[in-house]
């Protein structure tokens, strides 16, 4: 444990594996609801992540740019379990320790990640999409023959409204734009009611309007969730705003407003000016 680390009230103590964590157990008393301390992971002597440290603040939308190589993968695979860091430490909230736990008990704690080709399920309608993904029971056939509640019904509505698919309910979602499949995605991870949202290139592929529409989307989203955001469009990034994290080698090389970024130097050569 770092001195940066015990100077933000990190004990080090994360959840016992044993205990299942609810997202009501998150401690956000430092307001700081992702925090990545010195994480260094390895491939083959490959640094992937090299002493890698970033804060994420509960309620906040954050841009993560960078070249390819830079890490931004293998980063939100240590968030989400999927690869173990070699050194470091990766918090969510103050006490629950990333580094401990499996994939399946991060997303249950309240991690949902967004990968870039969207995953649906095409002969099933926009509806039953949203259905599946609220039920703890994932088995297809059973989920769907379950009988929906009012209140649950009432959920997806309005999700459907708020993913602005509310006139598409009942189309195979196979049949959506490229776009609309996005949308549908990020309401299926919704639906499981996650804090912090890993989004891996979301507008790829998206028309202007689409694209648009998805930066109004993420600004309607932040505050109420706090989204980590790996994207290379600068116009989306601009849409959005805010803080943005420049990734270069595995390490943060710069942070701040995107008009300072596109200034620096160490940010043109490395990635602005290819």
């Amino acid at each position: 444990m770092s001195e940066l680390a015990q100077e933000n009230g990190f004990s080090g103590e994360g959840e016992n594996l044993g205990h299942v964590v609810k997202p009501g157990e998150l401690d956000l008393s430092h307001k700081v609801i992702l925090y990545l301390d010195d994480i260094t992971v390895s491939f083959d002597g490959f640094k992937a992540l090299n002493k890698l440290s970033l804060e994420i603040d509960a309620g906040e939308l954050r841009c993560i740019i960078g070249p390819n190589g830079a890490g931004k993968t293998t980063m939100m695979d240590v968030i989400t379990g999927k690869t173990r860091p070699d050194e470091g430490t990766a918090f969510f909230g103050q006490s629950i320790d990333l580094t401990r736990m499996t994939e399946p008990e991060i997303a249950h704690a309240g991690i949902g990640r967004k990968f870039q080709k969207p995953t649906i399920f095409d002969q099933h309608s926009v509806f039953e999409n949203l259905e599946l993904a609220m039920k703890e029971d994932k088995r297809v056939w059973r989920s769907l023959f379950v009988t929906l509640d009012s209140a649950a019904g009432d959920r997806i509505a309005a999700m459907l409204e708020r993913i602005g698919l509310a006139d598409q309910a009942d189309r195979p979602a196979g049949l959506l734009s490229h776009g609309q499949k996005q949308w549908l995605e990020i309401g299926m991870l919704l639906m499981q009611e996650p804090k912090l949202l890993l989004l891996d290139e979301p507008v790829a592929g998206m028309t202007d309007d689409e694209t648009e529409r998805t930066a109004e989307l993420f600004l309607t989203l932040a505050g109420e969730h706090s989204l980590v955001v790996v994207e290379h469009d600068m116009a989306f990034i601009r849409q959005l705003g805010g803080k943005v994290t420049v990734l270069h080698e595995g390490s943060v090389l710069a942070e701040g407003p995107l008009d300072m970024l596109q200034s620096d130097p160490r940010v043109i050569e490395v990635y602005l000016g290819r």
